[in-house]
C-alpha cells in the first residue's frame, strides 16, 4: 500500500508540473500570436502600411508576465487543487469560463487604449485573443487529463481507499467497484466496522483494519486517500460519529445514496462509474475565496508588521523591563486538521505561571504582569501572531486556537467543537468579537457557538466585518 501511495504522489506531482508548464507556454504563445495579429492586421490597416513585428522589450515582458498572471488566476480559482481526479467535460467548461474572465481583464487593462481603425476592431481583438488562448490552453489540458484518466482506468494509477462498514451494503459497494469493466482508481486497502466487531461480512474480501475509534491511525498507517461510508440503514445513528472522526483527516469522503439528508454542509453528487455516491466537500467557501483569503492574510500581515514596528520595539522593551524572562512566549496549539503548531505572543505573565499545569487566564489573574495587563487590554500581546499567519499556521480571521488539553475537555461535552478544526485558526474570530476571552470550559463552549456560526457563513465579506470590529475593540481597549 505504501508503494501505491508513493506512485500516486509521484504521478500527482508530475501531472501538476505538466499543467503548470503547458499553461505557461500556452499563454505565452497565445499572447505572442495575438501581439503579432495586432501589428500585422489592426495597426497595418490603421496606418496604411505594413507594421513589422519586432521582439521589442514590451513583447518580451508581456510573454513573461501575462502567463504568470494567467497562472495566478488559475491558482486563485482552485484549478491546481486536485490534478488527478479531473473530469474532461468539467475542465472544458472551466477553461471556457476562466478564459473569458481573463480575456476581459486583459482587454480592459491593455487592449482598450490600443490604436484601432474602427470599434469593430475591439470585438475582433477580443474574439481572436479568446480563441487563441482557449484553444492553445485546452488542447494540452485535454491530452494530459485523458492520459491520466486512461492510466486510472487501466489500473496503472490508483488511490488507497477505506470502506467504513462491514455488512451487506459494504459488500455490495465493494463488488460494484471491483466489478467495473474499467478501474475507478479505488484500491481497497481494507475496512473498519462500526459495531465493535459485529459486522464483518466484508472480511471475506479485504482485511479488517480496526475500529472507528482508531480511524486516524488507520488512515495514516495505510496512506488512505479516500473513505467510503457504506453502513446499513439501521446504522445511520453512527453517521455523525463517523463524520466527526473524519473531520481533521484530509481525505475524500463519499457515502452510499439514501444518506443525503443526514449530512450537513455542502455536498455534491459523485459516481464510481455506475455507482452514484454522495461526496462530502471539505470546502466551506469557494476555492477562489479561500485562495484570496490566504493571499489577503499574507499581505495584511506584512503590512501590519511594518506599521506596528515602532510599537513592537516599545513592547519588547516593556516586556523585558516588566519582569524576568524571555520577551516572546511560545506555546503549542492545535491548528487546521488537528495539526499542532507553535504560537508566538509577547509574554504577559510571570515566569512559572503554569507550574501546576495548564490553566486559563482571567481578568483578575495574579499571574499577569502589570505591563502584560496593559498589552492584553489592547491585545498588543498578539502582534507576534502575524508571524504565524506568514508561516501558514494561522489566518487573520478564524476560530482561536486552543491547547489539546482544553480541546479534550471541550469535546467530551461538545463534540461539535471538532468542526472548528476544518479551518486555520485565526488571530481574531467571531466568537472573540461577540464573546471575548473565555476563563473556563463553560465559557469556551458558549463562545464556540459563534465560531460555528462563522463556519456556516464564511466569506471575505464576513472576514472584513470581523476585522473592523476587532480594530474597534483594540482602539476602545476592550480586551481582558
Amino acid at each position: 500500500m505504501k508503494f501505491c501511495h508513493r506512485v500516486f504522489l509521484m504521478s500527482r506531482n508530475k501531472q501538476l508540473f505538466r499543467y503548470l508548464f503547458f499553461d505557461f507556454v500556452s499563454a505565452a504563445i497565445a499572447w505572442g500570436l495575438f501581439y503579432s495579429y495586432r501589428k500585422v492586421y489592426i495597426e497595418s490597416i490603421k496606418f496604411g502600411y505594413a507594421v513589422p513585428v519586432d521582439f521589442e522589450p514590451r513583447l518580451i515582458l508581456g510573454i513573461i508576465l501575462i502567463p504568470l498572471g494567467w497562472m495566478l488566476l488559475y491558482y486563485a480559482s482552485g484549478y491546481y487543487r486536485e490534478v488527478i481526479r479531473k473530469s474532461r467535460l468539467a475542465e472544458l467548461w472551466y477553461t471556457i469560463r476562466i478564459t473569458f474572465l481573463g480575456v476581459v481583464l486583459l482587454f480592459f487593462s491593455f487592449i482598450l487604449d490600443d490604436t484601432v481603425d474602427s470599434y469593430s476592431n475591439y470585438y475582433e481583438s477580443f474574439a481572436v485573443l479568446f480563441s487563441l488562448h482557449f484553444i492553445l490552453t485546452y488542447i494540452p489540458r485535454l491530452i494530459i487529463t485523458t492520459r491520466i484518466t486512461k492510466k486510472i482506468h487501466r489500473g496503472q494509477l490508483g488511490f488507497n481507499t477505506l470502506l467504513i462498514g462491514g455488512n451487506i451494503k459494504a459488500v455490495e459497494i465493494y463488488k460494484e467497484i471491483m466489478g467495473q469493466p474499467h478501474s475507478t482508481g479505488n484500491v481497497i486497502s481494507g475496512f473498519i466496522n462500526v459495531n465493535n466487531g459485529n459486522g464483518n461480512k466484508l472480511a471475506e474480501f479485504v482485511p479488517q483494519l480496526g475500529e472507528l475509534n482508531n480511524i486516524k491511525q488507520i488512515i495514516e498507517e495505510n496512506d488512505i486517500e479516500e473513505v467510503i461510508i457504506a453502513v446499513e440503514y439501521s446504522e445511520h445513528d453512527k453517521i455523525e460519529k463517523i463524520l466527526d472522526a473524519l473531520i481533521d483527516s484530509n481525505v475524500v469522503i463519499k457515502a452510499i445514496p439514501g444518506m443525503y439528508e443526514i449530512f450537513t454542509g455542502k455536498v455534491k453528487m459523485s459516481a464510481i462509474m455506475g455507482t452514484p455516491l454522495i461526496e462530502v466537500s471539505h470546502l466551506l467557501i469557494p476555492s477562489w475565496q479561500e485562495n484570496l483569503k490566504h493571499f489577503t492574510d499574507i499581505m495584511l500581515s506584512l503590512l501590519a508588521l511594518v506599521i506596528t514596528a515602532p510599537l513592537t520595539l516599545f513592547l519588547i522593551i516593556g516586556v523585558k523591563l516588566s519582569s524576568k524572562g524571555p520577551v516572546f512566549y511560545k506555546q503549542e496549539r492545535v491548528g487546521k486538521n488537528g495539526k499542532p503548531f507553535t504560537i508566538y505572543k509577547f509574554r504577559s505573565m510571570y515566569m512559572g505561571a503554569e507550574t501546576n499545569g495548564p490553566e486559563l487566564s482571567s481578568r483578575k489573574d495574579s499571574r499577569i504582569t502589570p505591563f502584560g495587563r496593559f498589552m492584553r487590554k489592547s491585545r498588543f500581546d498578539e502582534i507576534p501572531n502575524f508571524f504565524n499567519v506568514l508561516k501558514g499556521d494561522m489566518s487573520l480571521v478564524g476560530p482561536r486556537p486552543e491547547r489539546q488539553y482544553f480541546i479534550d475537555q471541550i469535546v467530551e461535552r461538545a463534540p461539535q467543537y471538532l468542526q472548528l478544526l476544518k479551518v486555520r485558526p485565526g488571530i481574531t474570530s467571531w466568537g472573540q468579537v461577540k464573546y471575548g476571552y473565555a476563563e473556563n470550559i463553560d465559557q469556551m463552549i458558549r463562545r464556540m457557538k459563534y465560531d460555528l456560526i462563522y463556519l456556516d457563513n464564511m466569506s471575505l465579506y464576513v472576514d472584513f466585518k470581523i476585522m473592523i470590529y476587532t480594530v474597534l475593540t483594540v482602539i476602545q481597549r476592550k480586551g481582558i
